[in-house]
């Protein structure tokens, strides 16, 4: 079920929409003690400059003041801001189609899909609002920030609901391609359906397959062999949305994806991504029938894994990336 909207939303700056922070009982009288303890990100002294500011507001819009009780107030507005330079992604997503109810894009590696963590502007979605204007776009679905392909985001917060229970009712046909190892012993195609949990401590990160009912299914197929390099080419059809099926599953079967650093071993972040190897991950094709206009929608992604052309393997080329 999705979340009531609020009455009131304060309007996008520079693409990037407001965050809302709802005050909870503590040990804080004012709002001063509140947003340091809530918000760690920012000190005392760096929310007292953006209350100063007028950056954080009231549910209904008005700037607050530090030393305002807490009880006064239900929910805040304030917009992030980063403690370091973003980096810019080098790579452009392309717009696939556009209308009053939907807009597609072909997503490209590295780029994340909404602001997190070390990630605000430079990010798709607000990316795609500065671009188009659209302050009320979200996302129908995600992708990681690694995978490039076709992203579907919706206009209309009334109708968000209606497009994103075709995700929940499985009502979506969802077509990945991946470059991986080939396993010449492993039949193919197969359904592959295993229990996906996420690891304890620092791999946290990382699911894995564990006893029990399975939650995850994707069917596979063998697409090509990539000559003598001994990787292949997969069509991957994922039944279920699990995060890191893909990754996951195709690790637990002994060919995990080119380009992964996060299976089948975690990998230490890097500051800057080496944008010469990518993820070998495409989300390809997307369809479902529109449950507002009728239409059978279809988008197709317009990129290709470079790993997918065996003149390109072994030659000092690991992926198209962008």
């Amino acid at each position: 079920m999705s979340r009531p909207r609020p009455a009131w939303t304060p309007p996008d700056r520079d693409g990037v929409g407001a965050s809302r922070v709802a005050l909870a009982a503590g040990p804080w009288a004012t709002l001063i003690d509140f947003l340091p303890q809530r918000l760690p990100a920012l000190d005392a002294a760096g929310w007292l400059a953006r209350i100063e500011a007028g950056d954080v507001l009231a549910a209904d819009g008005r700037a607050v003041r530090a030393d305002e009780p807490c009880g006064d107030h239900r929910v805040l507005w304030y917009w992030r801001a980063l403690a370091e330079p973003e980096p810019v992604v080098p790579f452009e997503a392309e717009l696939l189609h556009v209308d009053d109810h939907l807009v597609v894009a072909d997503k490209p590696h590295f780029l994340p899909m909404t602001p997190k963590g070390r990630h605000l502007r430079e990010t798709l979605l607000v990316r795609l609002k500065r671009q188009l204007g659209i302050a009320t776009l979200a996302p129908m679905h995600r992708l990681d920030r690694e995978t490039a392909g076709v992203v579907v985001f919706t206009v209309r917060p009334d109708e968000r609901d209606v497009y994103q229970r075709l995700l929940r009712e499985r009502a979506v046909e969802k077509v990945y391609e991946a470059i991986a190892p080939w396993r010449p012993d492993l039949a193919l195609p197969r359904l592959h359906a295993s229990r996906l949990a996420e690891r304890e401590g620092d791999a946290f990160m990382q699911m894995h397959e564990v006893p029990g009912e399975p939650n995850a299914q994707t069917r596979i197929e063998l697409a090509e062999v990539l000559g003598a390099s001994g990787l292949a080419r997969y069509r991957l059809f994922p039944l279920t949305g699990r995060k890191h099926q893909l990754r996951a599953q195709l690790s637990a079967l002994g060919i995990p994806i080119v380009g992964d650093r996060i299976y089948p071993v975690l990998q230490a972040v890097e500051p800057t991504p080496d944008y010469r190897h990518p993820l070998q991950l495409l989300a390809r094709e997307l369809a479902f029938d529109d449950p507002l206009t009728g239409d059978h929608r279809r988008f197709v992604s317009r990129r290709r894994l470079a790993m997918a052309d065996p003149r390109q393997v072994g030659h000092g080329v690991h992926a198209a990336v962008g």
